[in-house]
């Protein structure tokens, strides 16, 4: 089964950051290999959407649909629905999940 992946506007968001962060303190190089690296788990999400994992900061707290994979430290979260994968966010790995969480809750994002 092939399952539709949809970036949402926040992962659109987050992809395009860490893209221009990584590009800006590294190389263009550099981003393109972080890009074509998070692009390539997003591609094998339309036929392993399950091989993810719940957050551990999100279990600790009883929340189990989201998942995430990792594309080196970067995370992507995700939720499965039907024949859907709904990339919520792409983070730096080597940040505090919480922290950004609480970051975005209060933005609004």
């Amino acid at each position: 089964m092939t399952f539709h992946v949809f970036l949402t506007a926040s992962a659109i968001s987050d992809l395009r950051a860490l893209v221009a962060y990584v590009a800006l303190n590294d190389s263009p190089e550099a981003a393109e290999t972080v890009a074509a690296r998070i692009e390539n788990a997003l591609l094998h999400l339309e036929t392993l959407p399950g091989r993810g994992h719940v957050p551990p900061e999100v279990d600790r707290i009883g929340v189990r649909n989201f998942r995430e994979v990792h594309a080196g430290p970067y995370r992507i979260t995700y939720w499965i629905r039907e024949e859907s994968v709904h990339v919520h966010c792409i983070l730096d790995g080597r940040r505090d999940l919480q922290d950004l969480l609480f970051e975005r809750l209060t933005r609004g994002v």
